[in-house]
């Protein structure tokens, strides 16, 4: 298991331990968005998922967290949801078929830089026309890298997914910066695009 993935394997189970389930601030704007057939990439312990369901979606949720994606699957029996909940090494996927709504959500910046950009190129191609791409990514300026495995990860360039989505519409574009342990810093891009559709 890489390094990324036992350091969130293990957050994970500690969230789950103290009943931290609510969706962080990215998710809320996704969910804004989500409709119709939707690809997690990157569930994390499926709270956008969950929600996406509740309101309508079919998702497939994927992760390589053993411990999250069997509490979501769990959830979504329970809740009986349209959630297909499935563990994958999400450096080497390829996503079939086309999404109406695809969300990836701090994620590709735990792989490094050729990887990241191949696997955004991937999510790309799987939206429909006219349909939306939420991502959500860790750019340069960011100092708390205690999560990373040192030899593979990749910081944006800020404008970088701006760039690599200049053909679609921009919904939304924001740049936000939290503080981290130790007078670090996490400085986030969450980009919210609409593929061109006929």
């Amino acid at each position: 298991m890489a390094s990324s993935v036992s350091f969130f394997d293990t957050q994970f189970r500690r969230q789950l331990r103290d009943g931290e389930l609510s969706l962080n601030p990215f998710e809320r704007k996704a969910l804004e968005f989500a409709h119709g057939k939707t690809l997690d990439y990157g569930c994390g312990l499926g709270n956008f998922a969950l929600a996406a369901a509740q309101r309508g979606c079919s998702v497939l949720a994927l992760d390589a967290s053993p411990a999250a994606i069997e509490h979501l699957r769990e959830l979504a029996q329970r809740q009986l949801l349209p959630v297909d909940a499935r563990e994958a090494d999400l450096s080497c996927y390829t996503p079939d078929g086309e999404y109406d709504t695809v969300v990836c959500i701090g994620l590709l910046m735990f792989f490094d830089c050729p990887t990241a950009q191949a696997q955004l190129a991937h999510l790309q191609a799987c939206v429909r026309a006219g349909g939306v791409m939420v991502v959500n990514v860790l750019v340069e300026g960011t100092t708390y890298l205690d999560m990373f495995d040192p030899s593979a990860h990749c910081l944006f360039g800020r404008n970088e997914l701006s760039e690599r989505f200049a053909a679609w519409e921009i919904l939304d574009h924001a740049h936000e910066e939290f503080p981290a342990p130790n007078a670090s810093l996490k400085s986030f891009v969450t980009l919210i695009a609409r593929k061109p559709g006929p």
